[in-house]
């Protein structure tokens, strides 16, 4: 009885022992991505970064986005509820990280799109429609065009606009700033600098729900 007894109890201390471990490393992890972002700031806010919302938003999400991504598509309409929900408070900014094959020729469309001031309505359509030009998780930037079309962008334009310099250097960038961030999957945000201590929705509200706390 008493073997049995000792058995329980160091069953429970390993069980203790491994969850006080588990939360420290997490916290642990969490300051790490904390101080990383605060170190590379300039990694997060780039001049050329298209935004939603005042310049001097109390709170700025920057996500990082890959229009061929599922789950972005997924997150986009909450995010923009978050927005809706705090006007005057919140700012989106977007970076680009095409991860997906041949999303980088869609995000080059987009800031082609961006030029005629078409991004948004652009972006919004081809995530909403996403399964009309993804594939098995690849991009098929040849099925694009009618979308884009109905979202107002001129078609001529825009194709010439593509294969602009900056466009191809603000993807580059993003991509490294990634990088240097430790972005690795889609859609990854940062509120005010801080990184999600764990990926969804509910961590992503209740992230802004503290910065506008602050806030005030």
């Amino acid at each position: 009885m008493k073997r049995k007894t000792l058995f329980t109890v160091a069953l429970i201390g390993f069980f203790v022992a491994f969850i006080v471990a588990t939360l420290i490393y997490n916290v642990e992890r969490d300051d790490q991505a904390a101080q990383l972002a605060t170190a590379n700031q300039a990694a997060l806010l780039r001049m050329h970064s298209p935004s939603l919302g005042p310049q001097d938003a109390p709170v700025v999400i920057v996500e990082f986005i890959d229009p061929a991504c599922e789950t972005c598509a997924a997150f986009y309409p909450m995010v923009k509820q978050l927005l809706a929900a705090n006007p005057q408070k919140i700012r989106l900014v977007l970076r680009y990280a095409p991860f997906h094959k041949g999303s980088d020729q869609v995000v080059a469309a987009l800031e082609a799109a961006r030029k005629q001031g078409k991004l948004w309505p652009a972006l919004e359509t081809l995530l909403a429609n996403q399964g009309e030009w993804v594939q098995n998780h690849a991009a098929q930037p040849g099925r694009i065009w009618p979308l884009l079309e109905k979202a107002g962008v001129d078609l001529q334009r825009l194709r010439s606009d593509m294969a602009a310099p900056e466009i191809s250097s603000v993807i580059e960038q993003d991509l490294l700033d990634a990088q240097t961030l430790g972005v690795r999957k889609t859609p990854d945000f940062f509120v005010n600098g801080r990184p999600l201590p764990s990926f969804g929705y509910e961590p992503l509200k209740d992230l802004v729900d503290q910065a506008l706390r602050a806030a005030k």
